[in-house]
């Protein structure tokens, strides 16, 4: 398991996971026109990584990584800096079918390791309350769970890790 930073290889490779199994709006900010996986919404999704490749330090000051598990790419996530000094945001997705694998967990382990490289004291993540896999992924790294009254979001705070993973990720944000 490792997470690998968007390049244009992977960036290809990455939206032809998202076209085979997985919905637009689980992968990718909304884009008008049909339902489904057009050429504009395809376009929209390379243009979205594209613009995040210069990583923290860049003009939106966010990083996409590839999830890679046993060399293949099944999702990705990310990492992007919040208007409170050492807050980091989080956030992922993955194929359906590589879902309820231990994936998201150990994606969001390695994010912490990256979040701590970076100089984070605190990330976090919003999820719908329903989610479930999401709010295990973020209970299993230590995440404390916040629900939103009279609503079904839920926020996450987390401390990055700054011990070493067992398979530490080849990003650099």
């Amino acid at each position: 398991m490792e997470l690998q930073q968007v390049d244009e290889e992977g960036l290809q490779e990455l939206l032809a996971v998202a076209v085979e199994d997985a919905a637009p709006e689980e992968v990718m900010p909304p884009v008008a026109g049909p339902p489904g996986w057009t050429l504009e919404r395809q376009g929209a999704f390379r243009n979205w990584h594209r613009a995040r490749r210069a990583g923290l330090a860049g003009p939106l000051r966010e990083s996409t990584f590839a999830i890679i598990h046993d060399g293949k790419i099944v999702g990705s996530a990310r990492l992007a800096l919040r208007d409170s000094h050492g807050v980091l945001e989080t956030g992922m997705w993955l194929a359906r079918s590589w879902r309820g694998h231990g994936i998201g967990t150990a994606a969001l382990r390695i994010l912490l390791h990256e979040a701590a490289r970076a100089g984070a004291r605190v990330v976090v993540a919003d999820t719908k309350a329903h989610n479930s896999a999401a709010l295990a992924a973020l209970r299993r790294n230590g995440a404390t769970l916040i629900a939103s009254q009279g609503t079904v979001e839920v926020h996450a705070e987390l401390m990055p890790k700054e011990t070493p993973t067992p398979s530490p990720p080849t990003a650099n944000p």
